[in-house]
């Protein structure tokens, strides 16, 4: 049997034997906090959302496979702070409708740009996640004014080698038997390798993460997203982005490599690149305290020599550059 082979047998069997029901609706996030989840209808499709707080609004847009409950230890500080906190769970993820099409980089711009017309939002500072951080920059470029800043945190967009899984969902025989049989194990272990240390993953996080998981309509939307999404959809064009941006990354990310991070942040014209000590790829969720400082600093001063508050009312994009790279110490 080929390595290929091995390896997604190995994938389907995890998926099988290790099949569990999920939390019920009622027990998924915001349950049990502050947030209240509403409903959008945007192109006759249903975006489940959050929205709370006042102030400059902040938009948060997670990865691939998750949902607003990426978040869920970063909402509440910013609000805190000062700001309207804004979170969704994509088209084809978490509690939102799941097509088997409709899953382009421009498609999730515009998904982002309608629901901030539905909240009647001008303009947001938006932060993104891994792929979420790819689909941020796209509005950026689209849409920039629209755009009061940007988050990029550990952001898909440049040219990575993509992990077997993705891949394998693209075949057109064996990418739809696997991901008919996705298991809670295998959700566990995939979300265990995005943290420095997996032991930080709880059972209860698993449940969240698996939840939408286990959807009938769940793989056959990823399936829409791995053949229709690029996540090298931002080479050659980052030069395009005129807001400051704030690109974070985990020092220890097995995704998505922390040299592609400064890459990213060297290819921006006003941007800053911090690093976060002991986490890897979801370092929101990782290091959440460390994260909401740097985070709510950027939203209060913004960059170096660009405008010191982006809650100030006469904000508006110019074309000025300024790049600031250091670690976080």
């Amino acid at each position: 049997m080929s390595s290929r082979h091995t390896a997604v047998a190995l994938l389907v069997t995890l998926g099988v034997a290790c099949r569990a029901a999920p939390i019920p609706d009622g027990q998924r996030f915001p349950t049990g906090t502050p947030f209240t989840a509403h409903f959008a209808r945007i192109d006759d499709l249903r975006i489940r959302y959050i929205d709370a707080g006042a102030g400059t609004p902040v938009l948060f847009i997670h990865g691939l496979g998750a949902s607003m409950y990426a978040w869920r230890k970063n909402l509440a500080p910013v609000m805190a702070a000062g700001f309207r906190v804004v979170a969704l769970d994509l088209l084809g993820f978490g509690s939102s409708d799941k097509p088997a099409h409709g899953y382009t980089n421009a498609a999730y711009a515009h998904l982002v740009v309608a629901l901030m017309d539905s909240l009647h939002l001008p303009d947001a500072v938006l932060v993104g996640h891994s792929m979420g951080g790819e689909i941020a920059a796209e509005v950026a470029i689209a849409f920039p004014t629209r755009v009061r800043g940007l988050v990029l945190m550990a952001a898909a967009g440049l040219g990575t080698r993509e992990p077997l899984l993705f891949r394998v969902g693209r075949w057109p025989v064996v990418g739809p038997l696997m991901l008919a049989f996705r298991g809670r194990a295998l959700a566990a272990r995939l979300l265990r390798s995005t943290y420095a240390d997996p032991r930080k993953v709880t059972e209860s996080d698993v449940d969240q993460y698996y939840a939408p998981v286990a959807e009938a309509a769940y793989g056959r939307a990823l399936r829409g997203v791995l053949r229709e999404f690029r996540f090298g959809g931002l080479e050659g064009r980052l030069d395009a982005i005129g807001a400051p941006t704030l690109v974070l990354w985990g020092e220890a990310d097995r995704w998505i490599p922390i040299a592609l991070g400064r890459a990213l942040a060297a290819q921006l014209n006003r941007s800053a690149f911090l690093s976060v000590r002991h986490a890897g790829h979801s370092v929101q969720e990782e290091v959440p305290d460390e994260v909401n400082r740097l985070v709510i600093k950027f939203l209060e001063e913004g960059l170096p020599r660009v405008p010191g508050n982006l809650a100030w009312a006469g904000w508006r994009p110019h074309d000025g550059k300024c790049r600031f790279h250091q670690p976080y110490g």
